[in-house]
């Protein structure tokens, strides 16, 4: 049984976890230069989307194909608030900006938290037809969800600036340290979620969701839980893209990026938030770590000329690798940090 004493200990350990990380972003930000800066912002960003998309994944065991729509939503929405009116008139090319799209504005952390808001509206209404089909099928029709967003953002120049997208987007003041923040506040309340009642009961659902079902567990609404908590994230880390990269256009989110984030997830351990963090670092940061191999190289001396793609060769081949001698991804289901109770065996669910 988990004494009084024992949830202190867990409580003060979280609290160190917490200063920890937040000290280490400011390390980060004094002693290294823009490019690490920026690295680590973007590997931040993804492990934001990474987590939240394995709830519904991994954790839920729904077959979502869907993230990069809600983090166009996401991008949308922060870019559109952010920018002023007079970005706006300059920057539409295509078409005249709507007078909504001219009047809203807000500043960074409130237009962060409406993307968020619109990206979990917009998946409670896609839940009703969603989750009408499991499979396979529940795949197809999130996948097509991705591809009406793109397509409405480039019929759409009145409000998305069409296939242009929008330029010049604000960049936040410190934002490594609101990256890294909104990624640790996203995994620990993934987790607390994933350690819930309703928690276990996504996890049923995962397992056998007519047993499920069968023990009285309301499938729909847990799924639309699970869905909507990962959409509010997922537009979140689509907020803090957009103010990263200060350019969005629609092309930026194709189904490249729901891939992106599955290879991250089943790379780490499908269900696993752990595995999704070790994921993101591995995946995201290999790109930059192996930049070296699309530059000319040499040997003993012996210039070997350059061989671009050479990276994307090896990182597939390491991919390749891990997967066949960890089936389950690097984690599995377990958690690094996951509290164990005195005498209980581990659980890996």
């Amino acid at each position: 049984m988990i004494n009084a004493t024992t949830t202190i200990t867990a409580q003060l350990r979280n609290l160190l976890i917490i200063i920890l990380c937040i000290g280490l972003l400011m390390a980060i930000n004094a002693l290294f230069n823009d490019y690490i800066i920026r690295v680590t912002s973007t590997i931040f960003v993804f492990m934001i989307l990474a987590v939240s998309y394995n709830l519904i994944n991994g954790v839920t065991g729904q077959l979502s194909l869907e993230p990069n729509g809600f983090v166009a939503i996401g991008a949308y929405v922060t870019a559109i608030l952010i920018l002023s009116s007079d970005s706006k008139l300059d920057m539409y090319e295509m078409a005249t900006p709507s007078a909504v799209v001219l009047a809203v504005h807000a500043s960074f952390l409130p237009a962060l938290l409406l993307s968020g808001i619109c990206a979990a509206l917009v998946a409670v209404c896609l839940a009703f037809p969603v989750f009408r089909v499991r499979g396979d099928y529940l795949a197809i029709v999130t996948l097509g969800f991705g591809f009406i967003i793109k397509i409405l953002a480039i019929n759409n120049p009145q409000i998305t600036n069409g296939a242009i997208g929008l330029n010049d987007i604000p960049q936040q003041p410190h934002l490594l340290f609101w990256c890294g923040l909104s990624a640790l506040l996203a995994t620990g309340l993934v987790l607390q979620l994933v350690w819930s009642k309703y928690g276990r009961m996504m996890k049923a659902i995962r397992d056998d969701e007519d047993a499920a079902i069968a023990m009285g567990v309301n499938t729909f609404r847990i799924k639309t839980c699970a869905f909507a908590t990962s959409a509010f994230f997922e537009g979140i880390g689509g907020g803090l893209m957009a103010s990263l990269l200060t350019t969005i256009s629609p092309g930026l989110f194709d189904f490249m990026l729901t891939f992106q984030l599955l290879i991250i997830i089943v790379l780490g351990g499908l269900g696993s938030t752990t595995g999704a963090l070790l994921g993101t670092v591995l995946v995201v940061g290999s790109a930059e770590w192996l930049r070296f191999l699309d530059q000319p190289l040499s040997l003993f001396g012996y210039d070997l000329g350059a061989f671009p793609g050479l990276r994307m060769v090896v990182f597939s081949l390491v991919l390749l690798i891990i997967m066949l001698f960890a089936r389950e991804g690097l984690l599995g289901k377990k958690e690094v940090w996951q509290l164990r109770r005195k005498g209980a065996p581990y659980d890996s669910k």
